[in-house]
């Protein structure tokens, strides 16, 4: 019998077990991609029986994952998830570690969040479909980089800004894009190309390209501003160049008035300036007379930010200036720096920096004002200016640094900070996906507020409000303002408490606070009685989540009207219809309820603590999940 000589039966175990290895390597190291980036996508409220796979202890090609479809060589070509009712995040980061992946198809979910940069990596990426979902922001650049891509479809989005240089993919002939709210003008597209496309529904502005022939109005509808073929109103005509006309007799005439026009315009203008700098100086005079112990009448009077901070309020003929009532005049003539407490961003950023960096107003309320600043390189602050806010400068400063020093994940840290006698000023990152209150009671950009997204943020903020009050309570420093305007919502769509500690209870929005029946008035009594009104507050928002009501409106009170319906034992007509139309569980509906009529207890002593509120909390979620993991 023949036998291999023992050298080459080495060199053959030499060379296929390392093969074995990598191939087991390769397909641990797919699994561990595929389940990370499924990680970032909570299935919601949908059964995920076995054969769902997406775990690392099978395999997506050979057990046949849900979505997945692979090639004669076992790699994954295609992910296709439509209506499969995921939430969270896309991960595009994981995503394009998929070698040879052609396909992703992800419509018609609850994915929100943005579409990252990272969506660029995948190259070889030949359909991407993600209409129907909530995704938000503007589209990456990196997208015009997929020169595979063939189909694109971002429609029923809430996607906005300017669309990328997306012609420079030259076989792409399907691009969908319609309701979202994109604006800017269309690119020109190989439109002889293109056998589908629709724009329609967006804020796209100035003349469509020529689209050659190939499509309708019905792909250019709903943008007010487009105009030119195939949409019936035409573009205005562009001056090219200026040719010596005879002027009539009319048009003269016609140019004389509107000069006149200008003129009376630009008087009126002026005339209001001067008597607005004139009383501004007569009170400013008052105002000296009487030693400055007279209180301040309006929240902008002696103020160093103006109502809306530009430029121009700052600069005369390029020289910077200092605002009429700024610290330099109203106090000392020195200016306290600016505070960066942990963000390598704004290092070496100066006050006087950021007073002349453009702003934006975005709210105004009893004691200060809200702005959006833009700085040079581009980065977006938020500025909270706060006037009487019932701190002291050196408790306040000291407030801040403990915040600071807790790190809560979900408690959005101040960056910055500015301290004078007169007024404080709060410096946050910008957070673009709005807060609470306008996503139950304002403009939702089309986002589906269900059950279990109100349950999560619900115990999302009473774990970090829980950690709050454990963290600071020997500093007796509690939120102090907890409302849904201050519950904002971060890149990825979680919840995030602002203005942590920022206000004294006695400045505090009366609409919101709590009756403190039976706490004392000392120190620690106030301190006390601070945490319990973060409690009240959090009550108050679980009623607006369960009900969908307004706070205050017309005389209104949403916490009385609670007790008077419970009271009726007509509990059921509190819960939102949408949540009720939903199939929300009415049981953990009404424990959610027990709890939150707990917290707004008109006897404060009687409220539970934020964490027994979280453990609550958490044992309504699991029940909910077990619920969702039980149904047939």
């Amino acid at each position: 019998m023949n036998r291999f000589p023992t050298w080459v039966l080495a060199i053959l175990i030499f060379l296929i077990f390392p093969m074995a290895n990598s191939e087991d390597q390769d397909l641990k190291q797919l699994k561990q991609v595929l389940v990370q980036f499924m990680g970032k996508l909570s299935p919601g409220n949908s059964v995920r029986d076995v054969k769902w796979g997406w775990n690392m202890s099978s395999d997506p090609c050979r057990d046949q994952w849900e979505g997945v479809t692979c090639d004669k060589q076992n790699y994954v070509t295609k992910i296709v998830l439509e209506m499969s009712n995921l939430t969270g995040v896309l991960d595009a980061n994981s995503l394009c570690m998929v070698q040879s992946l052609g396909v992703v198809s992800l419509k018609n979910n609850k994915i929100s969040g943005l579409l990252s940069e990272d969506i660029g990596n995948c190259r070889d990426l030949t359909h991407f479909y993600i209409s129907g979902n909530q995704f938000s922001g503007d589209l990456p650049d990196s997208l015009s980089q997929l020169n595979n891509l063939k189909r694109i479809d971002i429609s029923n989005n809430n996607f906005y800004g300017e669309l990328p240089d997306l012609p420079k993919i030259s076989g792409l002939i399907s691009f969908l894009a319609q309701n979202n709210q994109l604006d800017g003008q269309i690119p020109d597209f190989d439109f002889s190309n293109l056998k589908v496309f629709n724009v329609s529904n967006n804020n796209f502005s100035g003349p469509i390209p020529d689209v050659k022939g190939q499509l309708t109005k019905d792909s250019f509808s709903g943008n007010p501003k487009l105009c030119g073929k195939p949409l019936p109103n035409t573009c205005p005509p562009v001056p090219t160049s200026i040719m010596p006309k005879k002027k009539s007799n009319k048009s003269s005439s016609q140019k004389l008035l509107i000069f006149s026009g200008y003129i009376i315009i630009l008087s009126l203008v002026f005339v209001c300036f001067f008597v607005y700098k004139f009383i501004s100086k007569k009170r400013t005079r008052e105002y000296e007379e009487k030693g400055g112990n007279e209180k301040i009448a309006t929240p902008d009077t002696a103020s160093t930010v103006p109502n809306t901070i530009t430029s121009s309020e700052f600069k005369a003929d390029g020289v910077p200036k200092t605002a009429e009532y700024s610290l330099t005049s109203v106090e000392t003539g020195t200016v306290p720096p600016l505070v960066v407490l942990t963000s390598p961003l704004l290092m070496g950023l100066s006050f006087e920096e950021l007073l002349r960096a453009p702003a934006e107003l975005l709210a105004r309320g009893k004691n200060g004002s809200l702005y959006k600043v833009m700085l040079d390189d581009g980065v977006n602050l938020v500025v909270k200016r706060i006037r009487n806010c019932g701190i002291s400068s050196e408790d306040f400063k000291t407030r801040m640094k403990k915040i600071d020093q807790a790190k809560c994940r979900n408690v959005l840290p101040a960056v910055a900070f500015y301290c004078s006698r007169q007024e404080k000023l709060l410096v946050y990152e910008y957070q673009p996906n709005g807060n609470l209150f306008n996503l139950l009671h304002g403009s939702s950009n089309g986002q589906i507020f269900d059950w279990g997204s109100r349950l999560n943020v619900a115990d999302i903020i009473a774990e970090s409000l829980a950690f709050m009050h454990q963290e600071l309570r020997e500093d007796g420093i509690a939120h102090g303002n907890l409302k849904s305007m201050n519950i904002l919502f971060n890149m990825t769509m979680e919840p995030c408490i602002s203005e942590y500690g920022v206000m004294g209870t006695e400045n505090q929005d009366q609409s919101f606070l709590s009756p403190n029946n039976g706490i004392e008035s000392s120190n620690a009594g106030h301190a006390y009685s601070t945490f319990k009104d973060d409690v009240y507050g959090f009550g108050v928002i679980l009623l607006e989540l369960l009900t969908g009501k307004l706070v205050k409106q017309n005389g209104f009170d949403l916490p009385r009207w609670v007790h008077s319906v419970v009271k009726e034992e007509w509990t059921l007509e509190l819960f939102d219809k949408a949540l009720i139309q939903e199939g929300a569980s009415e049981e953990r509906m009404v424990n959610l309820l027990r709890v939150a009529l707990q917290c707004i207890n008109p006897s404060a002593n009687d409220r539970p603590s934020m964490s027994r509120v979280s453990m609550r909390l958490k044992s309504i979620k699991e029940e909910e999940e077990r619920s969702i993991s039980s149904d047939p």
